[in-house]
């Protein structure tokens, strides 16, 4: 909307004029002003969010709601279990977070399939029978075999929070036998 009155425009987005014979500035701001600065309000909305995510009382960052607590009869401490693919016809693959209190772990199982684990976040404990247990950490994949038992869970200081993939699950999906005792826990070789 341009004014009623002379106007002298100047090259610095500036327009003047003279309104009752007093001297008025009227800035003029461009599009891609107003582009840009919606746009840096932005970018410093979402990365206020993403620094905000929520952290455990051990430090490990949640990526996911925490879920159902784990049932007690296959875990010993506590873990959380959030569902984020369902098993189902086509995909025939379960995907799910896990996170485990500071020394929770697993009983050992079987996956007549295998199983994938991505480590997001805390420091942990895997592994195969007949094998040296191994710690895991964020960042690390770990790849079960079919029928191979095994556990996995976090360490006694600091929780772990997991990515779990169980592909062809037409042929199961997890078979759950004794708990890990203290003295495998404990005993890294």
């Amino acid at each position: 909307m341009s004014p009623k009155y002379p106007v002298q425009s100047n090259d610095n987005g500036i327009d003047q004029y003279k309104l009752n014979g007093q001297s008025m500035n009227r800035h003029r701001i461009s599009a891609a002003s107003v582009a840009a600065f919606a746009f840096a309000a932005l970018f410093t909305f979402s990365c206020n969010e993403q620094t905000s995510k929520k952290t455990a009382n051990d430090g490990v960052e949640a990526i996911f709601p925490k879920g159902e607590l784990g049932p007690a009869k296959n875990f010993t401490g506590n873990a959380w279990n959030y569902g984020l693919v369902e098993n189902d016809s086509i995909f025939t693959t379960l995907v799910g977070n896990v996170y485990f209190e500071p020394g929770a772990r697993s009983n050992w199982h079987t996956h007549p399939a295998g199983q994938i684990l991505i480590i997001t976040d805390g420091v942990g404990y895997h592994q195969l029978e007949g094998q040296p247990r191994q710690t895991i950490k964020k960042g690390d994949v770990v790849k079960c075999p079919p029928n191979v038992r095994h556990w996995h869970g976090a360490s006694p200081d600091t929780g772990l929070q997991q990515l779990y993939i169980i592909p062809n699950t037409e042929k199961g999906i997890v078979e759950w036998r004794q708990p890990v005792t203290d003295e495998e826990y404990n005993n890294a070789k």
